[in-house]
């Protein structure tokens, strides 16, 4: 600055802000802001904020008519706006009170409340990459405004100046850094660029970037945001608008959307797309979402504008409404937030209504990557329940198929609470002709127990062991009768896992045993452990009053395997109590179920002695 622009007026003196501007900018790169790169975004809000009043002042100006131009070449990056423009006075009030509660900052933040932030607050940012700040300002409040010049430094010192006019002849605000040299990653041209393109590809207002070279883009820079938001373009047709917004999905997002569902809430200004995973994701894994206030990114990892089941989609959206944290970086949790999560939520559940009704194969490539959510949401919302369930895949005696199809072939609907009673008795039940669903899986038992809501002729009940059994087959007589000392000797082998044993017929022949035995029952039977340990105590006298009789396990043993027809034949005490006990452990392991520690040794053991009782007939 040159001394033929200044005014009359003597340079200001040195003042200091009224903080501790070297904790509050440790606060804001360690606590508020995840990156000093949010210095830029800062900047371009600022700017944004301006031009948004000064079209409030000039509400005749046309679009594009002021704008927005950043500058860097490595040493110094310049934001220059054609805003409203600061006046001397609102220099001290925005820049030089910093963190002052006050009366006027209250009045001010209401006035200001359709902005996107807070221009001191902002401007601090800048403070994580440069260790001084200049910002050159006119107001469009008044044509013959003068120019007002602020320079703060990094040790909290400011200086304030009122300048000609001349300084600067447009209205509107120019800040310049002058980056530290530790400050490369985030201030050299290509990552400027990159930024801005970053944080405001969405801006309504023109926002060009030049790296003093000129280039191929000409004085005015290369542009920004060349084209505006998908959602707001027109289209010759409708297929032709949604291949845009799939195409907007892929770059925003990284991925190939399976659909692409336009989402329009006019009640708070949002407008975008929610784009539906083509593969499945863990359950309960939530992702983030970019969420962009008035055209500005907000957040990349957004997770509280959908509700926790949504997790099959990802959404970019644009809104006006939406309260920013003070960090700028997420939403605040607020009514309007959580208005619009259950707006986005039932603009879900109509395109999973859609595609239900007109789209199968849309549908059917849904439900494969992603029925799990649809399970979640299903037992929530009746609606959804209704349309789905039929639909929705669970694994059965048949394989993995769908209810509707499932309860075409079995009358009643039989369904275990546990994964491992499923495997426990799959493959005897198939045999028997018995209609088994595993209920283990997250949500599955509380759906198929709610099949006949849709399928009144369905019948629907958990499967237990005296059901399973019922479908075996009795010996006869006097297969029985020849079998009871064996019987006897195994029943006395395996009491200490009070586990009975009975001897049947079933399919296949090629499994010697099947272990039946619910999670309920081995807790009953702990509980039952632990009040005779605790006799007399404490815990006795609590649990003595619950005490049941346990309720055992039963090996049934499989009259119709070879092996089983040989060990209940055998005549030595000693080697049938080791049959049986090898016979127990191979049917626990089948059940796919957590060993105990007594039933883990019983195996190695039983192996063992087998092994030992055929190495001594062998010599």
């Amino acid at each position: 600055m040159t001394s033929s622009d200044t005014s009359s007026h003597p340079a200001g003196a040195d003042r200091t802000f009224q903080v501790d501007l070297r904790g509050l900018v440790d606060l804001l790169s360690h606590h508020l802001y995840s990156s000093p790169r949010v210095y830029l975004r800062e900047l371009l809000q600022n700017a944004v904020d301006a031009l948004t009043a000064r079209h409030r002042l000039e509400p005749a100006a046309p679009a594009g008519a002021f704008g927005i131009r950043l500058y860097a070449d490595g040493s110094v990056v310049r934001v220059e706006d054609d805003g409203v423009g600061l006046t001397e006075a609102d220099v001290h009030t925005f820049l030089a009170t910093i963190g002052r509660s006050s009366k006027r900052a209250e009045q001010v933040a209401e006035q200001r409340a359709d902005f996107i932030g807070q221009f001191g607050i902002g401007l601090l940012s800048c403070f994580l990459v440069a260790d001084e700040i200049h910002v050159l300002s006119r107001s469009a409040r008044t044509p013959d405004a003068p120019a007002v010049e602020w320079r703060g430094r990094g040790d909290g010192s400011y200086t304030v100046r009122t300048l000609r006019a001349s300084a600067r002849p447009r209205p509107g605000t120019t800040v310049t850094l002058t980056p530290r040299a530790d400050a490369g990653e985030w201030t050299r041209p290509a990552q400027v660029h990159a930024l801005a393109r970053h944080f405001g590809s969405l801006l309504r207002h023109p926002v060009t970037f030049d790296d003093g070279t000129h280039g191929t883009d000409g004085p005015g820079g290369a542009p920004v945001n060349p084209e505006p938001a998908p959602w707001t373009r027109t289209y010759p047709t409708p297929g032709a608008r949604s291949r845009a917004l799939a195409a907007y999905g892929q770059e925003a997002l990284g991925f190939t959307p399976l659909d692409t569902i336009e989402l329009d809430l006019p009640a708070v200004g949002l407008k975008g797309i929610a784009c539906v995973l083509p593969e499945a994701v863990p359950a309960g894994r939530r992702h983030g979402h970019r969420v962009h206030v008035k055209g500005m990114l907000l957040s990349e990892q957004a997770e509280e504008i959908l509700p926790e089941w949504a997790f099959f989609v990802r959404c970019v959206v644009d809104a006006e409404s939406l309260r920013p944290t003070a960090s700028r970086e997420s939403l605040y949790e607020d009514d309007t937030l959580a208005a619009v999560r259950d707006a986005l939520a039932e603009r879900l559940r109509a395109w999973i209504a859609r595609a239900a009704a007109s789209d199968p194969d849309l549908l059917a490539r849904f439900l494969q990557a992603h029925h799990l959510a649809v399970k979640s949401l299903a037992v929530h919302d009746d609606e959804i329940l209704r349309m789905l369930l039929p639909w929705l895949p669970f694994e059965t005696t048949d394989g993995h198929t769908t209810l509707d199809e499932f309860a075409r072939t079995h009358r009643t609907v039989l369904v275990t609470s546990s994964v491992e009673e499923f495997r426990q008795v799959a493959s005897i039940a198939s045999a028997a002709g018995l209609g088994v669903v595993n209920g283990g899986y997250t949500y599955d038992r509380e759906l198929v127990h709610r099949l006949p809501e849709i399928k009144p002729e369905a019948s629907v009940a958990d499967l237990d062991p005296a059901t399973l059994t019922a479908h075996l087959d009795p010996v006869d007589r006097e297969t029985e009768l020849a079998a009871a000392a064996y019987l006897a000797r195994a029943r006395d082998a395996l009491a200490v896992f009070d586990c009975d044993v009975a001897l049947r017929t079933f399919q296949p022949a090629s499994a010697p045993a099947l272990l039946v035995d619910s999670r309920e029952a081995r807790h009953e039977r702990t509980r039952s452990q632990l009040a005779r340990e605790q006799e007399g105590g404490l815990w006795g006298d609590i649990l003595g009053p619950l005490r049941q009789e346990a309720p055992r396990a039963q090996l049934i043993l499989n009259q119709l395997n070879p092996l089983v027809r040989t060990a209940v034949a055998i005549d030595e005490p000693e080697l049938a109590r080791t049959s049986a006990e090898a016979l127990y452990g191979q049917a626990a392991l089948l059940s796919r179920r957590p060993l105990r520690p007594a039933e883990s040794s019983l195996i190695n053991r039983s192996f063992l002695d087998l092994l030992a009782h055929a190495l001594r007939k062998d010599s």
